[in-house]
């Protein structure tokens, strides 16, 4: 019997990536990921394509006493910013809320020789899916979250060496109830297509 990506059967290898879904901090509760399933997801991570192995990403792990730290960052920043002071206490929420949060920060090299800005994007982006598939594997929820936080001075620096970018952070914890996806996206069959050769795409869209 055949079925579909949204009812593989457990046994299908492929079953982690296809039941995966975004899981927000009000869904997320203890436990989060030890040190050493965060070990396996960082595994997983440099798992993804990336044009002569830059590694342009690193991560860093926010929890316990830390996430009180980032809680008064994100006040701070959010007062800066001009937020009331009901505003600034739901942005400390957000760093205090999850059972973790992992920072993630991009180290993307303009000038190398052989892989190009995009493509150092590109590996951030696969190694980044493969940590939170990695952690759905292990029975964990999460999504990743940014906003203007990622621009602020004070929380940038509080990150990023010279060079580096802050890219947000990703909430994890154990999550409660199945999620859904989110977004309504195009079907495995109106995203995959056929070359027609050179005389070029066609003007049709996905939808």
């Amino acid at each position: 019997m055949s079925t579909s990506p949204d009812s593989a059967p457990h046994d299908d290898p492929l079953e982690p990536m296809l039941s995966r879904v975004s899981v927000g901090t009000k869904y997320l509760r203890e436990p989060a990921p030890s040190h050493d399933e965060l070990l396996r997801m960082a595994t997983a991570a440099l798992r993804a394509p990336d044009h002569a192995g830059l590694v342009p990403y690193r991560f860093a792990v926010v929890r316990g006493a830390a996430k009180q730290d980032l809680a008064n960052l994100f006040e701070s920043a959010a007062l800066a910013q001009g937020k009331s002071a009901e505003q600034a206490q739901r942005d400390r929420e957000r760093a205090t809320a999850p059972p973790l949060l992992v920072a993630v920060i991009a180290r993307i090299d303009a000038g190398h020789p052989l892989a190009t800005v995009h493509e150092q994007w590109i590996a951030l982006g696969g190694a980044l899916a493969n940590f939170l598939t990695a952690a759905h594997a292990l029975g964990y929820g999460g999504k990743m979250l940014s906003g203007s936080k990622v621009r602020d001075p004070s929380v940038v620096s509080a990150f990023c060496r010279p060079g580096e970018t802050l890219v947000g952070w990703m909430v994890l914890g154990t999550p409660q109830g199945v999620g859904r996806p989110k977004f309504d996206k195009p079907t495995p069959a109106e995203l995959l297509g056929e070359w027609p050769g050179s005389a070029g795409p066609t003007d049709t869209p996905h939808r």
